[in-house]
């Protein structure tokens, strides 16, 4: 069972569509028992780091989301906020975050580049991990990036006032700053492959 994080600040319904339109079946959840059965955990994010981590405290929702994806290893995908509150901190409201991966979130040089990041940008993946060869162009709407503290859990970077990561890896968690359901047809391959290939179990 596919599950997609439905929380207030998020914007699951496009995510939903992208994956109705790939042929798979999802639902949106909304309870903490809704993790219970998932066999892959969608985290679409817009908005704020800081109100993201409050909506899914309300939502009483982020131990077992932990469980799930820590402990019984259940394939994750965090999609632009989604990616980065899986680090130890973001600038973006002070926020703390699960800190599932090392690092922070920071914002991008206002004197250096527009901000936020609004378009399409190319990404370089450093190693294949959804057996797809990945590559190409993703739609982004970003003013923070990720710092990982462990250079070997950045899977993509792109170029915007220098290189940021783009996306991350390790093990079980997968993270894109771009929009995969806003990427064309890049990013429902990237997608398809999540949901089709992550952890070597076919989704239910």
């Amino acid at each position: 069972m596919i599950a997609v994080i439905d929380y207030q600040a998020g914007n699951a319904p496009s995510v939903m569509h992208a994956i109705r339109r790939l042929g798979h079946a999802a639902i949106l959840a909304r309870r903490p028992e809704d993790l219970a059965k998932a066999t892959r955990i969608i985290l679409p994010g817009v908005g704020s780091a800081k109100a993201t981590m409050d909506s899914l405290k309300a939502m009483d929702i982020t131990d077992p989301l932990e469980n799930a994806v820590m402990r019984k290893t259940v394939p994750f995908l965090g999609i632009c906020v989604g990616m980065q509150i899986l680090f130890n901190h973001s600038e973006e409201g002070n926020a703390r975050c699960l800190g599932w991966l090392g690092g922070r979130v920071v914002k991008f040089d206002a004197s250096r580049v527009r901000v936020p990041q609004m378009g399409w940008n190319q990404v370089r993946f450093s190693r294949d991990a959804l057996g797809t060869g990945l590559e190409g162009y993703f739609y982004f709407v970003n003013s923070y990036h990720a710092r990982p503290d462990d250079e070997s859990d950045i899977w993509g970077v792109a170029d915007y006032g220098g290189s940021f990561a783009a996306a991350a890896r390790r093990g079980n968690i997968f993270a894109t700053q771009f929009h995969v359901e806003k990427s064309g047809e890049a990013g429902l391959a990237l997608l398809d492959a999540f949901l089709s290939r992550a952890g070597g179990v076919a989704p239910c």
